[in-house]
């Protein structure tokens, strides 16, 4: 390990590597959570995930995995589009079944929403949060709580991994999918032996190369953790980051690829032929690409620059959680070479708390 991250983000770095540990840990209490809340979402209706930051992206990423898992719609929303454009979110009557994200269970916009829905609109919700003694859970009908994934840091990296987890496993169980339930504990196994080699080759990445701009690539399942990992940059290393889906880079923002442009791909199995297109248009560029891939073929092995191949025996839902990871430890590795301590980034606090006027 670097010397300097023991000085600066160590808490950060801990949570990181500690995650598989945390998912058998978070994945066994919830299967003993998720039975008294699984027959509230029996109904075919849509599900609204609700959360703002990180938690935003986990509710992508997680309505994802519901419709693929349950076979019923799923949404996800930033609280704030909630709060001021309700008649958007909620153009009629038909039953939702939100469900809100909150790792402090104290986010000022989360609990107005909420106080919304639950008190003006009559609709129950699901609280999903790590923190104990905190007002989300007070105001929410019903809640999964996953204490062992909360942190020291201000960044979220393992909580947003377990509380995806978590969320999925409850989509496995709304969908009776007791093979896909199997799979989702068996991540932590599968995964646990290769983080040390990816911090190690990441941290070795960063300190021979230089970038002036980041962007994340991802379609499907893998586009809320792209978003994550836009955010994982920024917050962490105040770079700037951007988040397309993968084909959507063609139509503009191929612009700005370049020496000093760092391009990270999630390759998806469905979408991988033409995926692996614009990888290699990318790649022709000049930018730098950087590919988190379960298996790379060989235009995939000649067009990255730096490749994370997983190899998991999985099904593709269960891996967002996983390849998220690489981006957290390049966000790291960027902010400790920066000069900056993950732990404390500049201009946030923990969590956001506002006045009334929102």
């Amino acid at each position: 390990m670097s010397p300097r991250a023991t000085i600066r983000g160590t808490h950060t770095l801990d949570e990181i590597l500690s995650q598989p540990r945390c998912w058998r840990e978070c994945l066994k209490v919830l299967a003993g959570q998720i039975p008294a809340v699984r027959g509230k979402f029996a109904e075919p209706a849509e599900a609204l995930f609700v959360g703002c930051g990180s938690s935003h992206y986990i509710a992508q990423a997680a309505a994802s995995g519901w419709t693929h898992l349950t076979g019923f719609p799923a949404r996800a929303v930033p609280a704030s589009e909630l709060l001021l454009f309700p008649e958007l979110v909620l153009p009629n009557s038909h039953t939702r079944r939100p469900i809100l994200i909150s790792r402090s269970g104290h986010t000022s916009e989360v609990l107005k929403a909420a106080q919304f829905l639950e008190l003006e609109r009559n609709i129950r919700t699901l609280a999903v949060s790590c923190s104990t003694h905190q007002p989300l859970m007070e105001i929410s009908t019903d809640s999964l709580l996953l204490t062992a994934a909360d942190e020291q840091s201000m960044v979220m990296t393992r909580s947003f991994t377990s509380m995806l987890l978590g969320l999925e496993l409850l989509a496995a169980s709304v969908g009776e999918r007791t093979a896909d339930a199997e799979s989702l504990a068996r991540l932590a196994d599968r995964t646990e032996p290769l983080f040390e080699g990816l911090r190690a080759r990441v941290e070795e990445f960063i300190a021979t190369h230089e970038f002036a701009d980041y962007v994340f690539l991802a379609q499907g399942p893998f586009f809320g953790v792209a978003s994550e990992a836009m955010l994982k940059v920024k917050e962490m290393s105040c770079s700037y980051a951007q988040c397309f889906h993968t084909l959507e880079f063609r139509h503009g923002p191929r612009a700005i690829a370049g020496p000093e442009t760092l391009v990270t791909f999630f390759l998806s199995e469905a979408g991988r032929e033409a995926e692996t297109e614009v990888l290699e248009e990318v790649k022709g560029l000049g930018a730098v690409t950087f590919v988190i891939a379960n298996r790379a073929d060989a235009a995939v092995r000649r067009a990255a620059d730096f490749l994370v191949e997983w190899e998991l025996d999985l099904p593709e839902f269960v891996r967002p959680a996983a390849f998220v990871v690489a981006a957290q430890v390049l966000g790291f590795y960027t902010g400790i070479k920066k000069g900056f301590d993950p732990d404390q980034p500049r201009n946030l606090s923990r969590v956001v708390i506002l006045n009334d006027k929102v």
